[in-house]
């Protein structure tokens, strides 16, 4: 899914593949532990964790304070799979995107 998006390319971080959009990452897949990091507002995060906190939990530390939000694969369907990573994708994307 995220590699369908406008301008996104797969790389590594850590050992862990990610997606970015000219050069920066949105999100980052965790396999063994079945989870995305994704990068959100801190808005979207506060209220995606409210609304489904056995999907989301902030990302310990500082990273947690800038936004950075796991999503727990295991459990999460294919609708909130997708909202999650366009929402992380339109976070880090320049303004030209906007219309997505």
């Amino acid at each position: 899914m995220a590699g369908s998006l406008p301008e996104v390319t797969e790389g590594a971080h850590n050992g862990h593949p990610d997606f970015r959009i000219l050069g920066r990452i949105f999100a980052t897949l965790w396999v063994e532990e079945e989870r995305l990091v994704l990068r959100l507002s801190h808005a979207q995060q506060v209220e995606w964790i409210e609304a489904e906190p056995n999907l989301f939990e902030a990302v310990d530390g500082a990273w947690g304070r800038r936004g950075w939000t796991s999503l727990t694969l295991w459990e999460a369907d294919e609708d909130r799979l997708t909202a999650a990573l366009l929402a992380a994708w339109r976070e880090v994307a320049p303004a030209a995107y906007d219309q997505l």
